[in-house]
């Protein structure tokens, strides 16, 4: 590592390793250093220039840090919540949960400044195993084991898509150069890249993983987990392939698919997972869209949602940690219960919505107006139209059938840990200051300067219009857009039948291949054993056995010679040795003359 370069991933891999060390303390005071790598990342990231770092060898080769204007704003949030995410978790006793997060965060902070490929999949891997851990550490349920081990097969899949596609990479090019390429003339190594990215991006229909496990993780470590995997991805897609039309298209379903099955969800940890995959659309149509207003509204959007949707998750977290409710269905009547709770969630999903001086309105704007300006229309209206769904899904439904809905939550409501509603706090005040104050996101975006004013009349009344309709409408149709305790079906069903069909026919395959060499193996190969057991019969009799037993008739001829030889008489012995001794010097004699 250059001494001009402190990697901010360090900071999180050090604490991975004394978590443990410090874990046996029983007044786990080391929880007050969960907070620190965080603050330490997010200064040293503020005083990084933009270059080329070497950071070490691996395999004969070269691995380097890129430090960019893109990888310092995903850096930047990325510090910044995981300051908020570990204060969130401190009261968790388990240690291990608190190694599996650092590991996390240090492995997607060392994704955003790879400069190349194999730094890229190194940490890649990292983030899958260790992410999987904030699933399989989930106490409550007794399935998490088993999601977990689902989830991490999905990412290995990914990770050997990246690396079928960086070892074909490195053979036509030459090199494992992690950035930009001609989207124009894409090879085929550059497709099995893209399917990485996607599918850690939750690209539909790659998607499925992200709904079956994400709920299912701790209550903590879904912050966690909201923040990194798929904007990791997003990172990845924006430095390799940004105004890729696919990626517009890709994006603009993903926001409508996320919003509409959030709308008809019950459980509330899966609407908002639903919603990863909504507002990660968004980030995927703007660096698909490739103008400067979509690509930086990308960029912007998921620095905005990593602040928003970690809120709404420790929203949910905390209704869960005080009354072991999933479902919408089960609650009801908790403003009174848990009023804090309630206010930080409404400021999260105000923001998510887009109102006026919260997050998304400067940021998810920003994407639609770079859609129209590069006159994709279609694409722009099917994000606006998921911008409505967002509001009623996320804004309206939750809260109103978890906090204000009249069926009264009876209950147990148990004392909620301090530092939880801290963390919301951070979020929230984060939430209303990026949505007040757009220069302090705006600055750091990679495209300068940023031609975009979100705070004009036109926009404002606009939003407040779209906003209150929808709310009216929802008003009015409440008791038809209630939950339902049922299961929603989703694409991974469809998967478990694709495997399950696949391992029949694999069975069978397999099973014809068997069947094919045991007939082999009776009419071929007995038949082969018997020729050569008879030849090596035949063999043995006349080969094997005549020189052993020619061997001993030798033997016994020699001792009988040597029987005479051995009379007993003292003088015949002098006389034998007198005989070989003049012989050897008569031998000697003649070999040296």
């Amino acid at each position: 590592m250059s001494a001009n370069f402190i990697h901010p991933a360090i900071f999180f891999f050090i604490l991975a390793v004394i978590v443990p060390i410090l874990g046996k303390d029983r007044h786990h005071i080391w929880k007050w250093f969960l907070p620190i790598p965080g603050l330490l990342a997010l200064i040293i990231s503020m005083s990084l220039k933009p270059g080329i770092y070497p950071l070490g060898h691996y395999l004969g080769y070269t691995l380097n840090a890129r430090v960019s204007t893109l990888s310092l704003i995903f850096a930047n949030i990325f510090a910044i919540e995981a300051i908020i995410a570990m204060i969130f978790s401190m009261h968790v006793k388990n240690p291990w949960h608190h190694v599996a997060a650092a590991t996390y965060v240090g492995g997607a902070m060392a994704c955003i400044f790879s400069a190349d490929y194999l730094t890229l999949y190194i940490f890649w891997e990292l983030i899958a195993v260790a992410s999987a851990f904030l699933i399989w550490l989930n106490e409550d349920l007794d399935c998490a084991p088993v999601v977990a081990f689902r989830y991490l097969l999905f990412h290995i899949v990914s990770g050997l898509f990246l690396l079928a596609g960086i070892m074909l990479r490195y053979k036509y090019v030459g090199n494992f150069d992690f950035s930009t390429i001609d989207i124009h003339h894409l090879a085929s190594f550059d497709w099995l890249i893209l399917i990485s990215f996607a599918i850690n991006a939750a690209i539909v229909p790659l998607h499925a993983w992200i709904h079956d496990a994400y709920p299912r993780s701790t209550v903590t470590g879904i912050t966690f987990m909201n923040a990194y995997t798929t904007k990791t991805a997003v990172f990845a897609l924006a430095t390799v392939f940004p105004g890729m039309y696919l990626l517009a298209v890709a994006g603009t379903i993903m926001t409508i698919f996320g919003a509409a099955m959030a709308l008809i969800e019950n459980n509330a940890r899966k609407i908002l997972t639903y919603h990863i995959i909504s507002q990660v659309g968004y980030m995927v149509a703007g660096i698909g869209i490739g103008n400067s207003l979509g690509f930086n509204g990308g960029i912007a959007h998921a620095y905005a949602d990593i602040l928003f949707k970690g809120l709404l998750f420790m929203g949910v977290g905390v209704i869960i940690e005080a009354t072991g409710r999933r479902k919408l269905t089960e609650m009801g009547g908790l403003a009174y219960k848990l009023p804090w709770t309630m206010i930080f969630y409404m400021v999260g999903a105000l923001s998510i919505s887009g109102a006026p001086l919260f997050a998304a309105f400067v940021t998810k704007t920003m994407v639609i107006a770079g859609a129209a300006e590069e006159h994709m229309k279609i694409l722009a209206l099917g994000l606006e139209i998921a911008a409505v769904g967002t509001f009623l899904s996320v804004g309206l439904k939750l809260p109103y059938f978890a906090f204000f809905h009249k069926k009264e939550f009876d209950g147990e409501v148990k004392p909620v840990p301090k530092n939880m509603y801290v963390g919301m706090a951070m979020a929230a005040f984060m939430c209303i200051l990026v949505g007040s104050y757009p220069h302090y996101l705006y600055h750091m975006l990679p495209i300068q300067p940023v031609e975009y004013h979100p705070y004009t009349a036109a926009h404002v009344l606009s939003t407040v219009q779209l906003l209150g309709f929808t709310g009216l409408g929802f008003y009015l149709l409440r008791k038809i857009v209630k939950p339902h305790d049922k299961i929603i079906l989703d694409l991974q069903y469809l998967y478990y039948d694709f495997v399950k069909w696949l391992m029949m026919i694999f069975a069978e395959f397999v099973a014809a291949i068997d069947s094919f060499w045991s007939t082999l193996y009776k009419r071929v190969g007995v038949t082969l054993l018997i020729i050569v057991s008879q030849f090596t019969s035949i063999f043995d009799r006349g080969v094997i056995d005549g020189v052993v037993d020619g061997s001993a008739k030798a033997v016994e001829k020699s001792g009988g010679v040597l029987g005479n030889l051995q009379s007993g008489n003292l003088n015949e012995y002098i006389e034998y040795a007198l005989s070989f001794g003049f012989a050897i010097i008569l031998i000697l004699y003649f070999i040296l003359h």
